[in-house]
């Protein structure tokens, strides 16, 4: 085996390990049904909704992902404006109520936080949880990505292997000064704005404007326009017949992503990262984010000019810098092995469900000999054929890089129960 099929082997197990099982959405559903009881044994949040948002709501989530919680509000038909110490006051019921009720553990609330947050961890698996009040924001941010994945299923898998590349070499935390997982997401988008032929187009195309200022007023209308805007722009993206298609499979955009980035310490203080426009940014000839004040700028596509990567701080972004360059060097060396590529590419946690690969020399080739017993995902439901999006694939205009002509498999997308009429 070939040292690119070696990395596709490794990529693929990676996935089937971390994708969620049946038993994973059916936890998060639970932990999202016990909130609601909870949360209508409280006075103060009588009439209250529990919505999921994050990246449980964009599919983008693993089988160990953490569970993105909103409060809304009831303020009849009008999206509520709910101020920080409201948010703080109602966050310190719930966390009185959770007490009560028992059944997590670790509650934590963090009420100078830029968004007040009440952190807990669920007994069931053990599931980490964070529980903020009118997120509104946070919940069409999350569909729009999962609306992102009917343009090409690359994008979900992509996102789901940075991230956990990115846990191996503990630069997925923004406690710790590093990205959080959003910003990640937004890495990946924007590589694949900027990969040749580009696999998505920038999201003012998806939706112009700044879509957090659209979050006002009736609360209905406004989520419903935003909806209707995106669905339209998707599709007149998706029916482009005269767009060029990139063929390319995973483990050359997985490559390609580590090279893009590689020498991030050096030119951050210069350019910025903007999947709004799908271009890299001048920071000094971008008046939205002077003064420039962070070690990186990956602007917030939907409420700009804010950076998703401002936790980023001076002394991790060397780390992070060297993360990108030891792996992209071993990928390209001449003689990587199925352990070292896992070493790289996967936490512990990950690596340890994954059956150790027996591979045969063969006439100077590889075969590789086994692969990882994990049962394949299941879905809680057989997903509607509406909702069922073949992931757009077609002829890679670069004859010098595009690789052997391999086609992804199409990918399913499945919206949940509450996911289902948006």
């Amino acid at each position: 085996m070939n040292r690119r099929g070696m990395l596709d082997t490794v990529l693929n197990d990676i996935l089937q390990v971390v994708s969620p099982l049946q038993e994973d959405w059916e936890v998060r559903f639970a932990i999202i049904n016990d909130l609601r009881s909870i949360v209508e044994s409280v006075e103060s949040l009588r009439g209250a909704t529990v919505e999921p948002f994050g990246s449980f709501v964009s599919n983008l989530f693993t089988r160990w992902g953490d569970l993105d919680i909103s409060i809304e509000l009831l303020t009849g038909s009008h999206i509520s404006s709910a101020g920080r110490k409201q948010k703080q006051a109602l966050l310190g019921d719930v966390l009185k109520a959770l007490r009560r009720r028992g059944g997590g553990s670790n509650l934590l609330l963090i009420s100078n936080a830029r968004v007040p947050i009440l952190k807990f961890k669920s007994d069931q698996q053990g599931v980490s949880c964070d529980i903020s009040i009118n997120n509104l924001p946070g919940q069409m941010k999350s569909k729009i990505l999962l609306w992102i994945n009917r343009i090409d299923g690359r994008f979900r898998d992509m996102v789901l292997l940075v991230k956990q590349w990115a846990r191996a070499h503990k630069i997925n935390n923004s406690k710790a000064g590093t990205f959080n997982s959003y910003s990640l997401s937004l890495l990946v988008i924007f590589h694949f704005q900027t990969c040749v032929p580009a696999i998505l187009p920038p999201l003012k195309d998806i939706y112009p404007g700044n879509m957090v200022d659209a979050l006002m007023g009736v609360r209905d209308d406004a989520v419903n326009l935003i909806a209707q805007t995106c669905e339209a722009n998707i599709n007149q993206f998706i029916s482009d017949k005269s767009r060029s298609i990139n063929r390319k499979p995973l483990p050359e955009l997985f490559v390609e992503f580590l090279r893009k980035f590689v020498q991030m310490d050096s030119w951050a203080p210069e350019l910025g990262i903007s999947p709004y426009t799908g271009q890299w940014e001048q920071i000094k000839n971008n008046m939205r984010w002077l003064p420039k004040t962070y070690q990186i700028f990956v602007e917030d596509p939907f409420e700009q000019p804010q950076n998703t990567a401002r936790s980023v701080s001076a002394g991790q972004m060397k780390k992070i810098s060297e993360a990108f360059l030891r792996t992209y060097s071993l990928l390209n060396s001449k003689n990587p092995t199925p352990d070292s590529l896992l070493t790289h590419l996967a936490p512990q946690q990950v690596s340890r469900f994954i059956t150790k690969p027996a591979f045969i020399n063969y006439n100077g080739g590889y075969f590789h000999q086994t692969r990882p017993q994990v049962p394949k995902p299941v879905l809680l439901h057989p997903p509607p054929k509406r909702h069922i999006q073949n992931a757009k694939q077609g002829t890679n205009s670069e004859s010098s890089s595009s690789g052997p002509k391999q086609v992804q498999k199409s990918q399913q997308i499945w919206k949940p129960k509450f996911q289902r009429n948006l």
